[in-house]
């Protein structure tokens, strides 16, 4: 198994020369197994060059799926060339809408609706399937399987592990670790610390001795008090995830919209230096990077 980080952006795309190092466009990471079959793990603004490559060699088939439905996780989808001919085949995963009680289909057809796009989701040529996911779900797709975490975000998000010729893969999407809403000695506060426990303890569980984590985290634990219950993670609570779990190596993604190549090269250095006798090994994600699992 491969995999190739299309997009490590957060929020926003940020093209610009400051960021030419680490990415500009938004989540999207191709996963390829060794006989070349495909994964896509979201559809942020980095699916559009993948979609112009395999315009090269179609037809195409491919599992595509959607960790959560922010815009930057989807803006991409509409501009994904092999969706408009006949002959490819999608097949789209992602959570549900809680609020409607519809599936993952009307929630991305809303962004092809006329005052958005000017294409419709009707007239699109591919062969387009879709499957709603639950939490705990795996998906047997014959060449690897998808398993599915629900993380903590201000949407309905599931993280995927990913299992492939023998290797794991985990994919957060975006998360923050669960944290207390209560103070100590309010009347909840205890209760509530339980179910906090169980829940960040579920993770690490789900995590456990995976090959390669591709983590949320785009704070530093400076800048997170501010940030706190938007649904992001630290670089430092990240490691820490990984090296309770055990997990194999940990690429840091979902880059701040703001931060500059120079300004994430100083975060990295620090790291290596505060975390360099702490047996996790890890790297910042980078847009265009090919990993061989």
């Amino acid at each position: 198994m491969r995999f190739r980080f299309r997009g490590t952006r957060g929020s926003l795309a940020a093209p610009g020369s400051d960021t030419v190092k680490y990415g500009g466009n938004t989540t999207c990471i191709e996963v390829r197994s060794d006989a070349d079959e495909l994964i896509i793990l979201d559809a942020g603004t980095g699916i559009r060059e993948l979609g112009i490559e395999l315009a090269a060699s179609m037809p195409v088939k491919c599992h595509l799926f959607i960790s959560h439905t922010h815009w930057d996780h989807i803006q991409g989808l509409p501009f994904f060339i092999p969706m408009f001919v006949p002959g490819n085949e999608l097949i789209i995963y992602g959570p549900p809408d809680p609020l409607t009680m519809t599936g993952i289909e009307a929630v991305l057809a809303k962004q092809m609706e006329y005052p958005h796009f000017p294409v419709r989701v009707a007239e699109l040529q591919a062969d387009i399937s879709y499957d709603t996911l639950s939490d705990g779900q795996t998906v047997d797709l014959g060449f690897a399987s998808v398993s599915t975490l629900l993380m903590n975000h201000p949407a309905m998000d599931f993280g995927s592990k990913v299992r492939c010729d023998g290797k794991t893969l985990f994919f957060t999407g975006d998360h923050e670790p669960f944290y207390n809403i209560y103070q100590p000695g309010e009347e909840d506060y205890d209760d509530y610390e339980k179910i906090v426990q169980e829940r960040n303890q579920g993770i690490v569980e789900f995590l456990r001795d995976v090959d390669v984590l591709i983590a949320d985290a785009q704070y530093s634990e400076e800048e997170y008090p501010m940030k706190q219950g938007w649904g992001h993670s630290t670089f430092e609570r990240t490691l820490a995830l990984a090296q309770e779990a055990g997990v194999g190596k940990v690429y840091l993604t979902h880059h701040e919209t703001t931060r500059t190549d120079d300004q994430i090269d100083a975060i990295l250095a620090r790291l290596q230096e505060e975390w360099k006798d702490s047996g996790v090994n890890f790297d910042m994600a980078r847009e265009g990077e090919v990993i061989e699992m």
